[in-house]
């Protein structure tokens, strides 16, 4: 094996000292365009790539920041970090993504991680009954936080949705549509921000008067979707419409019914909740309600910047409207 680029190899090739090789590449010190030049010409022949790790430990500057979610392979969530990654690394920061999958004793493990590694700050989507003891490590090592989506603290910045709101607005769709037997699917968990988006459905429901709610859950995939709109309809063929609990379970219900020869948005219709880059490119396209993932994930990134840059700054807590953003799967009620 190779030995690994050093600052003294790099110096040794460049014919210069190892304190020069260290001000060129670090952009400090009064050094002539030439031997700059040597420098970086060396450096880039040798394949050398600073050590981060040891120069943070000479600085005490880190520029890493984790970002702790659940379950990344749902496409909203990867559209938040992209969001929020994108303008991160713009700033010079590097960005750890992990996901706790909704397992207490892994997001401990992970917060612990992210102390010990020293990142810099935190965005953090909390795991179901979080206790106070993962807010009080945060505090006690004086890590910068955003939580995102579910809040557990008072003490912390935080960026949600105002998701009742939402389902109410999604549930009055169908119903200013003529569907009177309407159904919530998706989501297994208990969750704040699942309760609050039923509690909007029972909400316009209510109004209605004497029309039975169904709530239907499943885990929040495509395939689950697809699979639980059929046992959904079976069970209720009286439903002609369905809010989601998220867009990925709606995507999989316009699938299931594309399976069943049904057209969605004539035949039955779906809203969805999110409004991913897949919802506006499916066929038809999904009527959701649209919270912008990505600039949730940037705004997510600048109250984080911002409390970092200011510690002593007011806690700040944001809620965002959905939009109602109509496409192709939702229509008039048909007979059934």
């Amino acid at each position: 094996m190779a030995k690994k680029p050093t600052l003294s190899s790099v110096a040794k090739e460049a014919g210069v000292s190892v304190p020069t090789v260290s001000q060129v590449l670090r952009d400090t010190g009064r050094i002539s365009e030439k031997t700059r030049q040597k420098v970086l010409s060396a450096a880039k022949r040798l394949r050398y790539v600073p050590n981060h790790a040891a120069a943070t430990m000479r600085s005490g500057d880190n520029r890493e920041i984790g970002f702790i979610l659940n379950k990344l392979a749902n496409p909203f969530n990867a559209e938040v970090v992209s969001g929020a990654v994108n303008l991160l690394e713009a700033e010079g920061f590097m960005v750890s993504v992990l996901d706790a999958q909704g397992n207490l004793q892994r997001q401990d493990r992970l917060l612990e991680a992210c102390i010990r590694f020293g990142r810099r700050g935190l965005i953090w989507v909390p795991a179901l009954n979080t206790s106070g003891d993962a807010m009080g490590l945060l505090d006690a090592h004086g890590v910068p936080a955003v939580t995102f989506m579910r809040k557990v603290s008072q003490s912390l910045d935080h960026v949600g949705v105002l998701n009742k709101e939402a389902l109410v607005q999604a549930t009055q769709h169908l119903i200013d549509l003529g569907h009177r037997h309407i159904a919530y699917l998706g989501g297994t968990e208990q969750t704040s921000v699942r309760e609050e988006r039923i509690a909007g459905y029972l909400s316009a429901l209510e109004k209605l008067g004497g029309v039975h709610p169904v709530i239907w859950p499943c885990e929040e995939t495509k395939r689950s979707g697809v699979e639980a709109i059929t046992a959904l309809r079976q069970r209720h063929p009286e439903v002609t419409g369905v809010v989601c609990n998220g867009d990925v379970v709606a995507l999989g219900a316009c699938f299931g019914l594309i399976q069943s020869n049904l057209k969605p948005g004539r035949d039955f219709s779906v809203v969805g909740f999110d409004d991913i880059e897949d919802a506006a490119v499916s066929t038809p396209g999904l009527t959701t309600m649209a919270i912008n993932p990505k600039k949730l994930g940037t705004r997510l990134a600048e109250i984080l910047l911002d409390r970092m840059r200011t510690p002593e700054m007011p806690v700040r807590h944001f809620e965002y409207s959905a939009t109602l953003t109509i496409r192709g799967t939702s229509g008039a009620a048909s007979d059934q």
